[in-house]
């Protein structure tokens, strides 16, 4: 690969959701400003927080872009930020996580130089109270190009060595996230960062950076990191995201019935009902003419009783 570098620096917008994290707010917008990389801005929406959150982005002023709405989920904190943000980059942090001061800079050397490259993800190094207490992350600084779109309109991704990461290890090009943002806000099942994960490496290539430039924070309020519940969450967003490609994004059908059929498979394991997770898989099943519903079935049996992963 050739580098096309110009002079210019892209604007590059970190646009941190937050619902009700006013304890740990503080410490990612302050992650945030602190970027070595001069060309940025700040963008915290507030996604109708009772607690303190918002009080806490007064005291920021004109240092960020703030966006205040009502209680609308992980999808339309999403949509809100990406509306008003400015960036020719744009990276994702959860409120409750932290950016490693160098993150924007590699990230955008890297896009300003590849320009047929539309996103980059890196692993993020998980932490509880204290971040002087991280461990050796063992990354080896490696920069990987990656083109799956052709292995995703086939049906997945199997055999590639391949980590998708969480929230705040995700940036894209404001080119990418034009076809994608707005997605689809349902109220009472999230719909956040699977998608914009699956429908990306669908739509371009990017890169994979084996270095940790992010800190997710373990805490007891996490919805899915290391969560008993993280196997019903699992299942509600994987049937809802597999809906939602294969009804925005048709070429992307095999895939999409392969994390459809992972989530149904996780909805079994966990037995117990969920009436939002039953009209998606409803909604599903009615759209597709009989034979591939069976297939797809067959494919939850097969997931339930052996790994009960995608492959």
């Amino acid at each position: 690969m050739q580098a096309r570098a110009t002079d210019a620096l892209p604007l590059v917008s970190i646009l941190i959701n937050n619902y009700n994290y006013g304890q740990f707010l503080a410490e990612a917008i302050d992650s945030a400003l602190s970027q070595t990389y001069p060309n940025k801005e700040v963008v915290v929406v507030d996604d109708g927080s009772t607690d303190n959150s918002r009080a806490i982005i007064a005291t920021y002023g004109d240092e960020i872009v703030p966006v205040l709405k009502a209680n609308g989920g992980q999808a339309s904190a999403f949509n809100a930020g990406f509306a008003v943000s400015r960036g020719e980059i744009i990276c994702f942090l959860d409120a409750d996580d932290l950016f490693l001061p160098e993150k924007a800079a590699v990230l955008a050397d890297i896009l300003k130089a590849y320009k047929e490259n539309h996103w980059c993800f890196h692993p993020v190094q998980m932490f509880h109270e204290k971040v002087e207490n991280l461990q050796d992350d063992h990354c080896s600084n490696a920069v990987q190009a990656w083109d799956l779109r052709d292995d995703i309109k086939q049906g997945g991704i199997r055999g590639k060595q391949f980590l998708i990461p969480p929230t705040s290890g995700l940036c894209f090009t404001r080119t990418l996230l034009e076809q994608i943002l707005p997605m689809p806000e349902a109220e009472g099942i999230a719909l956040g960062d699977t998608y914009l994960q699956f429908t990306a490496i669908a739509l371009a290539q990017g890169f994979a950076i084996d270095r940790k430039l992010a800190l997710q924070r373990v805490h007891a309020s996490n919805l899915y990191t290391r969560n008993a519940n993280r196997n019903a969450a699992t299942a509600r967003i994987f049937c809802l995201t597999a809906f939602w490609m294969w009804t925005k994004f048709p070429f992307m059908a095999e895939f999409a019935h392969k994390i459809f059929a992972a989530g149904l498979s996780n909805y079994w394991h966990v037995n117990q009902r969920d009436s939002k997770t039953e009209e998606i898989v409803g909604k599903y099943f009615t759209a597709l003419p009989l034979k591939e519903s069976m297939k797809i079935r067959l494919r939850s049996l097969y997931y339930y009783f052996t790994t009960n992963h995608v492959e």
